[in-house]
């Protein structure tokens, strides 16, 4: 029986060394965070369980910009582009809401914006007081750690306290992971967050994001405005301890 069981432990070990960090990280779990009632304890659960999904998709995203930047060298080389160059600045174009009639030397100047990772103790901070610390029902029930909404009927969950007349959903998710990289491509993408992008843009400079500072673009993502802002900055003040609030970055 123990060596049916060692087999067995072995072929799951085997069987996620073969995986991606990606595909690592859509097969975790919410861990059952409203079961924990001490508040430090809560706190360092729900950090350990995210850090490694938020680090998937900017691993990700750092690739996705790698792709980027190779295909900004080869046009400054006045060289032609590949057909899977100028697919995959195709795709990401549509992934990153940049206007595809716009030629490619534009398109990338918007791309090297755009696509960049996102601080870990903002996405923690946003996820934190999103989601209750991963315990409102919006978690546990649609794997959504940062009320991302959606208007098709059924897409989510209906929001117990909803407007009449209004029809938005909390937006249900196959794995938190896809709560994280839907998020953090909202951040990356949408319009309203235009200063958030150019900020972290120009950051790149100095070598290091600082996601306090950062926090300050982020107003449209709530109705509460400042008082949003404020309250994430606060709270990664009080966690600096686990979340670090500067993050290194290379000069691109």
């Amino acid at each position: 029986m123990k060596r049916i069981i060692l087999a067995g432990l072995l072929a799951a070990f085997l069987i996620a060394c073969e995986q991606s960090p990606e595909q690592q990280a859509q097969s975790q779990n919410l861990p059952p965070l409203h079961e924990i009632e001490n508040v430090q304890q809560k706190k360092q659960t729900f950090t350990n369980f995210l850090t490694p999904l938020i680090e998937a998709s900017n691993s990700k995203i750092l690739q996705q910009r790698s792709e980027v930047e190779a295909i900004a060298a080869k046009l400054a080389k006045s060289s032609a582009l590949s057909n899977k160059q100028k697919q995959t600045l195709n795709e990401l174009g549509e992934l990153y809401r940049v206007e595809q009639s716009l030629d490619a030397n534009t398109q990338i100047q918007q791309l090297l914006v755009k696509v960049d990772l996102i601080p870990p103790a903002l996405v923690l901070a946003q996820a934190a007081n999103e989601s209750a610390w991963g315990t409102s029902r919006f978690a546990r029930e649609g794997n959504n750690l940062f009320g991302q909404w959606c208007y098709k009927k059924g897409c989510g969950l209906v929001p117990l306290n909803r407007n009449d007349g209004a029809n938005h959903e909390v937006r249900r998710f196959n794995s938190v992971y896809e709560s994280v990289s839907v998020y953090m491509n909202n951040l990356n993408s949408h319009p309203a967050y235009k200063g958030f992008q150019q900020q972290r843009n120009q950051a790149r400079a100095s070598g290091e994001l600082n996601a306090i500072e950062l926090a300050t673009q982020l107003s449209s993502y709530s109705e509460r405005g400042q008082a949003y802002v404020e309250e994430l900055q606060q709270m990664m003040r009080v966690n600096q301890k686990i979340w670090p609030t500067r993050t290194p970055i290379i000069a691109g």
